[in-house]
C-alpha cells in the first residue's frame, strides 16, 4: 500500500518549517508537505512493515496513518527516514521516542535524515528494536 497524504494527528509533528513550493508559478509556505507518503506492507503474522522516504509528515503520523488506513494495530518495523535532524526538530526527538516506545515495533532502521542525535536516542531508548543502517543491509520479515 502507498500511503498517499498523510493525515497529521500527533500534537508535537506539525510540519517542516521553512518549506516552500511552487502552486500557480509562485513560490509560497507549505510547512505541511502533503504530498509525503510511505509504503506499507502487512506481513501476516507479524504486523506492519512501514518504509519510510524522508518522514516530512512526522515518522508518528506515518505510522498511525498507516495503521488507520490497513485496519491493523501492530507495527513490526519502521525503515527510513524520521527527518529529526537539525536543530529545528531537536525538540521533537523526545515526543517522537516516546510514541515509539508506545507503538513498540519489534525493528526500528531509521536513516538518513534522521539524524546522529535522534538515531542515539532511539538506540538507547528501544536498544532491542534498534538497528544500524548501513547501504547494502538486507532485512527479511
Amino acid at each position: 500500500l502507498v500511503t498517499g497524504q498523510i493525515a497529521r494527528t500527533t500534537e508535537f509533528e506539525k510540519g517542516f518549517p521553512g518549506h516552500h513550493a511552487e502552486v500557480g508559478g509562485r513560490w509560497r509556505p507549505d510547512p505541511l508537505i502533503h504530498d509525503d507518503q510511505a509504503v506499507v506492507v502487512n506481513v501476516r503474522g507479524k504486523g506492519l512493515v512501514v518504509l519510510s522516504g524522508c518522514g516530512h509528515a512526522g515518522i508518528v503520523n506515518v505510522l498511525r496513518h498507516a495503521m488507520a488506513v490497513t485496519g491493523v494495530g501492530r507495527v513490526h518495523a519502521i525503515l527510513g527516514g524520521f527527518h529529526l535532524t537539525g536543530r529545528v526538530f531537536e525538540p521533537l526527538i523526545a515526543p517522537t521516542v516516546d510514541a515509539l516506545r508506545e507503538i513498540a515495533p519489534e525493528l526500528i532502521v531509521p536513516s538518513h535524515c534522521t539524524g546522529w542525535k535522534a538515531t542515539h536516542e532511539i538506540a538507547r531508548a528501544l536498544p532491542d528494536a534498534y538497528v544500524p543502517n548501513s547501504v547494502g543491509t538486507t532485512f527479511l520479515v
